[in-house]
């Protein structure tokens, strides 16, 4: 994490104008995603000595409820749309050409940095253990569980890449953009189910998402300001996802289970977006407690330090749990039977473990995060970021690099790092990909939003006398 020093000066820098809270929810729902893997995690070894990691929520099934209240992703979108809002519009005034380059330059560099390193670093280590013929109980399994949250990544990358074109929407008709894309999501469900049109649920990757993005516009504009707002939106959000899942084919877990014949997250359905109000609702509501407690000197500074690294600790989290559940079957230590007494007496051990690791890659990576010298700071307003970049820059082409790392993190998300060699495959949308082939999308598409990036010059000294 940044220095102590470094907190405490960008702490003190903070501009009034900045919405704290935002920061704190961005913070808060990064840890929370991060801590129900690290539980849900079940880790068992079969009769020849191979392991397998299932699923908490699959073992104990009563236990799915709590992700009505932990499966918190939308929340990171929902601070996405609002922060991509003020970020477009302040470049967009600032800037004489073109905004959009710039706009996806300066909103992915902190993103798909970090990310191209992760995926470097186990790409070669995965090679070379397949090269070697070497590996342990959890290797294969490792090298494809570690890829999984990679979705997050590439659909992050699509909200930055809509953002213009709709927040021209919003702007022209404001809550119908939403209710469209929540129509939209509906009618993808009814095609999917009622009529059985084959491919159409992945659609619900782009309206599901956008739609909860888009309510980050309708609070950059203060259009959820007032308590009714999101009281309406939670009230609204949980009773549809309730009918939903109770008279529907949806299931009752807002996150993926093994097996399972559908799965509200991927892709996702309109019962995960009905979720995803009531969340974005809830935390509205929450949002004078939660400003007065990051206006908390000691908690802001814990806020800004976690948003240093909150990226590569997200990326590196699962490494870092499968990294302590290998130690364990290398010390011979008996795993205990998931959800069983002794099993949630040996959590928080195994949780403090990999927090301890996760901490070390986060030193070992953090610098590939952190903003360069001539790039905003992390104080900076999030409407203030993209200010900086020069005023000519290659929209086709930044268009072009950030569509091609979508499908690469997204297809290496799925196929994982296993089997490089052999030719794995897995299904993207409608196309199969191999690994080498997400690796090298992805790759080309940083690269093409590193060649679109604004050129910064020096200004010139004022001369003395």
């Amino acid at each position: 994490m940044p220095s102590n020093t470094r907190v405490r000066d960008l702490a003190a820098a903070t501009p009034t104008t900045r919405d704290r809270y935002i920061d704190l929810l961005r913070v808060a729902s990064l840890g929370t995603v991060v801590l129900g893997h690290w539980l849900m995690a079940a880790v068992t070894v079969d009769t020849d000595g191979r392991a397998k990691v299932g699923n908490l929520l699959a073992v104990e099934p009563g236990l799915q409820l709590l992700t009505w209240a932990l499966q918190i992703m939308p929340v990171f979108f929902f601070v996405g749309g609002f922060s991509h809002a003020l970020s477009y519009r302040s470049l967009a005034r600032k800037t004489d050409g073109p905004a959009y380059a710039a706009f996806l330059r300066a909103r992915l560099q902190r993103l798909l940095r970090p990310t191209m390193v992760f995926i470097a670093v186990w790409g070669a280590g995965a090679l070379a253990v397949q090269l070697l013929g070497g590996g342990g109980p959890l290797t294969d399994v490792a090298a494809r569980l570690v890829a999984q949250p990679l979705w997050f990544i590439g659909i992050y990358l699509a909200m930055v890449a809509f953002t213009p074109p709709l927040l021209r929407l919003h702007e022209r008709y404001g809550w119908g953009a939403f209710a469209a894309l929540v129509a939209a999501a509906a009618g993808v469900d009814v095609l999917r189910f009622a009529a059985g049109v084959p491919f159409v649920e992945f659609l619900n990757f782009a309206f599901v998402w956008l739609a909860v993005h888009q309510l980050g516009f309708l609070r950059a504009d203060g259009r959820l300001g007032a308590p009714a707002v999101p009281a309406a939106l939670a009230v609204a959000g949980l009773a549809s996802a309730a009918a939903l899942v109770v008279f529907g084919p949806y299931p009752l877990s807002m996150v993926g289970m093994p097996g399972e014949r559908i799965s509200n997250m991927s892709p996702p359905t309109a019962a995960l977006l009905c979720h995803g109000m009531w969340l974005v609702g809830a935390v509205e509501l929450l949002c004078g407690p939660g400003t007065r407690l990051v206006n908390r000197p000691r908690v802001w500074r814990g806020v800004i330090a976690a948003n240093g690294v909150a990226m590569t600790a997200f990326l590196w989290h699962l490494t870092a749990m499968l990294g302590v559940y290998g130690v364990l079957l290398a010390l011979d230590v008996p795993l205990p039977a998931p959800a069983s007494a002794a099993w949630w007496a040996q959590a928080p051990l195994r949780i403090a473990a990999a927090a301890v690791v996760t901490a070390v890659l986060v030193a070992l990576f953090r610098t590939v995060e952190q903003p360069a010298a001539t790039e905003p700071t992390a104080t900076e307003p999030a409407a203030a970021r993209p200010a900086r970049a020069a005023r000519r820059v290659s929209g086709p082409v930044a268009a072009l690099g950030v569509t091609l790392a979508l499908f690469g993190v997204l297809g290496l998300s799925m196929v994982g790092f296993g089997g490089l060699l052999e030719g794995h495959t897995a299904l993207l949308v409608a196309v199969r990909v191999t690994a080498p082939a997400a690796v090298v999308m992805a790759a080309a598409g940083w690269l093409l939003v590193e060649a679109a990036a604004p050129r910064h010059r020096r200004r010139p000294r004022a001369r003395q006398g």
